[in-house]
């Protein structure tokens, strides 16, 4: 026995077919964390002007979707680099428990050119 609720789901997305498919966008590339960060700042401008309009109709739906492509880029980027990051500033705080200058004045600094990327 197929269960209710398949069937049903299933019944609309053959009703609703390709007409309603939605169009899919390639966002900006986000290589570095620099870009990253300027994109996602830059693409949430943009998203907060379409958000800031009196209504929001179906030009500022289509415009938020192909926003939301670029962000997800710059997001997944960020957050891969925040990432190891975490790393970095672990292996910082274990060696000021060690008191191991070279490997505090390595990882510091490693530290700091990537953290200063995201917030100067």
């Amino acid at each position: 026995m197929v269960p209710v609720a398949l069937v049903f789901f299933g019944s609309v997305a053959l009703a609703t077919g390709e007409a309603d498919r939605v169009q899919h966008f390639e966002g900006l590339p986000s290589e570095t964390l620099a870009e990253a960060v300027t994109n996602f700042s830059t693409y949430n401008t943009k998203l907060q002007a379409v958000l800031d309009q009196d209504t929001l109709d179906g030009q500022a739906v289509s415009t938020v979707h192909e926003l939301t492509y670029t962000l997800e880029i710059a997001l997944a980027k960020i957050n891969a680099e925040l990432a190891e990051l975490a790393e970095t500033l672990e292996a910082l705080h274990v060696a000021s428990e060690t008191a191991d200058l070279e490997a505090i004045s390595r990882t510091g600094r490693a530290y700091l050119s990537v953290a200063r990327e995201v917030i100067p």
